[in-house]
């Protein structure tokens, strides 16, 4: 007997998140059915709203609900510092720790020339053009893969003819 075609549907649209193979995303639906419609629904806005309103800040690249982030907006934090990462996740493991009060820019990737991701690719020219102003020292986390080293040496190349410390 075959599955109906809304329940295959919704395995199909689940399956495209990472690490949702096809048995989880059938777990899933599965579980759905037990929700009220009210609580489906609830699930659906949230996913809309998400994907209408999530943005890039306009400084640090980090996700964000707003042309600014929370840590570009907060004037308390230590300007003499920024911290270089990958992804806004990398932000977020960081900030939960609550040890790091400099600012952040997130490169949104790493540069790659087997996947065909440059430099210009990444999100480094906002970086350039005016952060540096104040900073006396910026810490790489950047994972220490092929790209992650590549784009370390890449940072520390351009940023040598600068004052700064780089960690």
């Amino acid at each position: 007997m075959a599955l109906p075609k809304c329940f295959s549907e919704l395995v199909n649209n689940l399956s495209i998140l990472p690490g949702v193979g096809e048995k989880t995303a059938e777990r899933y639906v599965y579980s759905l059915l037990d929700k009220d419609f009210q609580e489906i629904e609830n699930l659906s806005d949230a996913l809309i709203n998400f994907k209408k309103n999530i943005k890039h800040c306009n400084k640090c690249g980090c996700l964000s609900d707003y042309d600014l982030c929370d840590v570009c907006s907060d004037k308390a934090r230590d300007t003499s510092t920024i911290c270089i990462v990958e992804d806004s996740k990398n932000v977020f493991f960081i900030e939960k720790t609550r040890k790091y009060n400099g600012y952040y820019h997130v490169l949104n990737g790493l540069i790659s020339p087997i996947d065909g991701v440059d430099p210009e690719d990444l999100n480094i020219s906002t970086l350039m053009n005016g952060r540096l102003e104040g900073v006396k020292e910026i810490i790489l986390a950047i994972n220490p893969s092929i790209e992650g080293e590549v784009t370390s040496l890449y940072l520390k190349k351009i940023l040598e003819k600068y004052d700064i410390k780089i960690s």
